[in-house]
């Protein structure tokens, strides 16, 4: 029956398999390997993920930086941050229309009553003067007209229909000639408004319209700026200030003289009472209030800086727009003096070089006031995430990215990626491979040899891959005989399956019962006693020629995988590693993972490591001993009298004085198989002679077949003399 899939578009419900330690361990293998850090290769493998189970690809940190970035850059693509001023404009605009429009009104109003009256002669109570013929009332329109100037200083513009002189009703052709006098100076004021919005705006607040709609949109276009201002240093507060009373608005005003005197006490060097500020005045700062007074500083810094991003980015005269716009728009001029203190006691103490940037918008969209604001709190969200990714990058703790913030800005799919990158380093210490030890992390001893357990398994890929050398995978190992003990079955043991022991780890898995479920772990096979005993020395070149030309990373491979075979199939073999580069030096197996080759000496001191070979030899006495020297370049230094003497190209004294090593090799019966991974000259000839000497073999490989020719030729010889002790 033919196996069926259904897709469906990812929404956060579906089930995905839990991460698996041994791949995780995988993707951090290649770059310890190459540079011995695991700090450096666990950060590697956060910044570009990994796949998961399913094989699906999971995002790394530089995926979510990637993304933060192109949101950046959409939004600067797609906003003109200037048209705030244009939208303030319109509204201003719509605003003095609507005026103009009534006083064209009243003046018409004034020339139909103007010219009833005069169609219909004198009214009762009206005098002529005898110069200019004016009504006896002029001295009432005179005052009317002194009050319509008290009005657009904030005071009544229009007068009363029932305007008094002496006690007397103002006549109706008064009124009218009243009425046109306001109306044309309130007209007249419109007409010399300054061109610029902060000028007319300014101009405008000692105004009084005649238009109830017009004063109206006016006193909302204050209060929005008003909320703009206040914004800037306190989030979410201004909904409290828009309602308050008196006595609330003396409580804010000393909350704020408080907190400057805070600030002032820090930059003193005395220590706040927070607490007890906060005991007074904490119902002012929300549901979620600030527990420090660097929390609130944080938080008041973030507002200021989503200002001054915002007048950063605009134009230099607009920019100045913007702020003789915001000036003085509280309306309290005592809290505005607080404020303006509270500014400078912040910028004294924490200035903003980072919370302040400009943007270079480009788009052409318009947005208003309100949510450019709003667009500034999103910019800085996005810079201080690029932040905190790349502090997490460069040895941070991941745990300092803010999860929610990645989520608002990039989805919930964001958010769950970075949970899983969290996981990573808790799934391997689970599973034993890691653990802390200080600050920093460490392979425990089973992740090393679990390391060396995949090094193994990939070479044995690649030879049932390659069929190199006709050498089939499945016998390698044999030639031993049964002990009485088992062990569970790995990869490459010789196939003598307990099957009592292998049926009985089912049933202590799975439960008595029929039938039988056998799993890969369950297989338990007999140890095998080797007949003979094989002591080895691996010589790993460690000049920067092997990282330079790719030969390093294959080197400790071979190195952790032929390890792994000797103490798995090979138990009473033994296994030594010399490093050697100007100077050599024995490497234990828990170093192996973390070697790196040497960047700052220069030479390939072979005359060194023989020697320290030669000692570590010399603790067996029967058995095969050899050394397996891996190179891709011939001796280049030599040591004489404790100091190592570099010479390129390879000086006669450092030759002679390393073949000399060799010749005392061949004379204890130390043999020398030498694997080289370059084909110049100067090291055929040398190798060349190293064989004719020690009458060792000689393999010229590359990096990526280094692994099949040494742990082929290693199992091949152990065959060869067991085959010849039968």
């Amino acid at each position: 029956m033919a196996m069926r899939y259904r897709y469906s578009m990812w929404d956060g419900t579906q089930e995905v398999p839990a991460l698996d330690p041994d791949q995780i361990l995988d993707n951090i293998t290649d770059d310890l390997m190459n540079f011995g850090d695991l700090q450096h290769a666990l950060r590697n493998l956060m910044q570009r993920g990994m796949r998961n189970p399913m094989g699906q690809r999971m995002q790394g940190l530089r995926d979510l930086l990637q993304q933060l970035r192109q949101q950046r850059r959409q939004q600067l693509d797609r906003f003109d941050l200037s048209s705030i001023f244009d939208d303030l404009k319109r509204k201003l605009d719509e605003i003095l229309e609507l005026e103009r429009n009534t006083l064209e009104r009243r003046l018409e109003e004034a020339d139909r009553a103007g010219g009833e009256h005069q169609d219909g002669g004198t009214q009762p109570g009206q005098q002529r003067s005898e110069a200019g013929q004016q009504p006896a009332g002029q001295q009432g329109a005179q005052a009317s007209q002194q009050q319509g100037q008290r009005g657009e200083q904030g005071e009544p513009g229009e007068g009363s229909q029932q305007g008094q002189q002496g006690g007397q009703p103002t006549p109706p052709r008064e009124f009218a000639e009243m009425l046109r006098n306001i109306a044309n100076r309130k007209k007249e004021f419109l007409e010399n408004l300054p061109q610029d919005v902060a000028g007319q705006v300014r101009q405008l607040q000692n105004y009084e319209f005649m238009d109830p709609e017009a004063q109206a949109k006016f006193n909302e276009l204050l209060e929005s700026l008003k909320k703009a201002m206040m914004d800037t240093f306190f989030k979410d507060l201004y909904n409290q200030i828009a309602n308050m009373s008196p006595e609330d608005l003396q409580r804010m005003k000393e909350m704020v003289r408080e907190l400057n005197q805070m600030l002032q006490d820090r930059m003193a060097g005395r220590e706040p009472n927070f607490e007890e500020f906060m005991q007074k005045y904490g119902d002012l700062f929300g549901d979620n209030p600030p527990q420090s007074l660097d929390e609130l500083v944080r938080q008041m810094q973030h507002q200021m800086g989503q200002m001054q991003s915002l007048l950063d980015s605009l134009p230099g005269d607009l920019r100045q727009q913007l702020q003789d716009l915001l000036s003085d728009k509280i309306g309290d001029p005592e809290l505005q003096q607080a404020l303006n203190e509270l500014a400078q006691n912040l910028e004294y103490l924490y200035p903003m070089r980072d919370l302040r940037n400009q943007y270079p918008f480009r788009g052409e969209e318009e947005l208003d006031l309100q949510s450019a604001m709003q667009l500034m709190e999103q910019m800085q969200s996005i810079d201080e995430l690029e932040r905190q990714i790349e502090r997490t990058q460069y040895g941070g703790d991941i745990e300092d990215i803010d999860a929610d913030k990645l989520e608002e800005l990039l989805g919930p799919e964001a958010r769950e990626a970075l949970e899983q990158l969290k996981q990573f380093l808790e799934i391997l210490e689970e599973a034993g491979y890691i653990r802390k030890k200080g600050n920093q992390w460490e392979l425990t001893p089973r992740g090393t040899r679990k390391i060396g357990q995949r090094a193994l398994a990939e070479i044995y890929q690649q030879l049932k891959a390659d069929t190199f050398g006709k050498h089939e995978v499945r016998e390698t190992g044999t030639g031993g005989e049964r002990t009485d003990t088992t062990k569970p079955y790995e990869f490459g043991d010789p196939f003598y399956l307990d099957i009592q022991k292998t049926m009985m780890n089912s049933m202590y898995r799975e439960g008595p019962g029929t039938p039988l479920k056998l799993k890969p772990d369950d297989f338990e096979v007999a140890r095998t006693e080797m007949l003979t005993q094989t002591a080895t020395v691996i010589m790993l070149d460690l000049s920067w020629s092997m990282a330079l030309r790719g030969s390093f990373q294959a080197a400790k491979k071979v190195a952790m995988a032929l390890n792994n075979l000797i103490s798995s199939q090979y138990q009473r073999d033994s296994l030594y590693i010399i490093g050697f580069s100007a100077y050599a030096r024995e490497l234990k197996t828990e170093e192996l993972p973390y070697v790196r080759w040497d960047e700052s000496v220069l030479g390939t001191n072979m005359h060194h490591a023989l020697i320290i070979a030669q000692r570590l030899l010399a603790k067996h006495t029967q058995g095969t001993r050899q050394i397996i020297m891996i190179s891709d370049g011939e001796p280049t230094a030599h040591l004489e009298r404790g100091r190592s003497y570099f010479a390129y190209p390879p000086s006669p004294i450092t030759i002679r004085e390393t073949l000399k090593e060799v010749k005392r090799c061949t004379q204890k019966r130390i043999t020398i198989n030498t694997f080289m991974l370059d084909r110049n000259y100067y090291l055929k000839e040398f190798v060349n002679q190293v064989a004719r000497i020690n009458k060792g073999r000689v393999f010229y490989t590359t990096p990526d077949k280094l692994g099949e020719y040494i742990l082929v030729d290693y199992v091949a010889q152990k065959r060869k003399r067991l085959a010849g002790m039968g």
